[in-house]
């Protein structure tokens, strides 16, 4: 037992006890395991509103994804309602101009058939002013007194009748 009492292990082996004894009777135990019970407090409070945090995250991802994707429908339908209206006003202003052209063309034939009537009229107008003046002088020279004024007059009134 002498030969353990020289031993460096020994002695460093007895001041270890020594002073764990020490620090047993001055609660430094005590001291420790508060710290460490603090610390873990803290550190539980940190993970715990981390995890809080997270959770509030996860929501307004959520959130915003839903908002998002409310905004996208409700430009899909925008833009769906802007095509909608486009078509039906390229249709109307289609039909409209297909009515305007089509009343624009029926007054065009209605003035020329008018010009034609008139036309036709005047022609056959100067025919009969120029029949009646070539039978007036044709008639002026062949036939001579009353039976010549007779003639000449219902003449001219038949002719007159037939042309206009």
């Amino acid at each position: 037992m002498m030969h353990m009492l020289q031993e460096a292990e020994f002695w460093v082996a007895v001041g270890f006890v020594v002073l764990m004894g020490v620090f047993g009777y001055i609660g430094v135990h005590k001291t420790v395991l508060t710290a460490l019970d603090h610390r873990r407090d803290r550190i539980k409070a940190e993970l715990d509103d981390a995890r809080r945090l997270k959770d509030e995250a996860a929501k307004l991802l959520a959130e915003y994804k839903a908002r998002h994707a409310a905004a996208e429908r409700e430009a899909q339908d925008i833009i769906a309602s802007a095509k909608a209206d486009a078509e039906r006003i390229a249709s109307e202003a289609k039909a409209k101009m297909e009515d305007f052209v089509s009343r624009r063309t029926k007054t065009a034939e209605a003035k020329i058939a008018q010009a034609e009537t008139q036309a036709i009229a005047d022609v056959r107008a100067a025919a009969a002013e120029a029949a009646v003046t070539a039978a007036s002088s044709i008639m002026a020279q062949s036939v001579k007194g009353q039976v010549a004024d007779d003639l000449i007059s219902k003449g001219i009134k038949d002719v007159r009748d037939k042309l206009n």
